[in-house]
């Protein structure tokens, strides 16, 4: 195992929850990565880091199938503003690249908020490096890291 997918798991077993590693390819697409998975699209959760106006972060957990909806996330939340920041920011912000990114094992421990679609769902997330995924059950997610559950997702535009 690599560095981050360590931080991942130690942070885990730290939080009682349990979670399995499994190698994939790259993929270049929502689409193919799920497929080399075997699940569906809106079973890989994304990880997303937004900042806000006052320099802190948060992440927001959403289905892959779908997009955040700032006005919810900001209603929920409290803020004006909220923002995606550079993929430079978000790797100070946590420690973990893009598409790698998990609130488990981050450098910080900003709040996390669980897009309500995912509860009581198997899911895929970034494990903290390239080349793998982790499976986890929300629920021990959602309990673990304290997150807040709430509907703070829209459905993607068609492309």
């Amino acid at each position: 195992m690599g560095a981050g997918r360590d931080r991942v798991a130690q942070d885990a077993a730290e939080r009682g929850i349990e979670v399995e590693f499994v190698e994939r390819p790259a993929a270049s697409s929502l689409e193919e990565a799920a497929a080399l998975l075997g699940i569906t699209p809106s079973d890989v959760v994304k990880s997303l880091v937004v900042k806000r106006s006052d320099g802190t972060f948060l992440f927001a957990e959403i289905p892959g199938d779908r997009v955040i909806s700032w006005p919810k996330l900001r209603a929920l939340v409290g803020v004006n503003k909220l923002q995606m920041p550079e993929a430079s920011v978000a790797l100070d912000a946590t420690g973990y690249e893009r598409g790698t990114i998990t609130p488990l094992g981050s450098t910080s421990a900003w709040p996390v908020y669980v897009d309500e679609r995912i509860v009581g769902r198997r899911v895929s997330m970034g494990a903290g490096e390239h080349g793998a995924s982790l499976f986890v059950m929300a629920d021990d997610l959602i309990r673990g890291l304290g997150a807040t559950v709430a509907d703070i997702s829209e459905p993607a535009p068609e492309r």
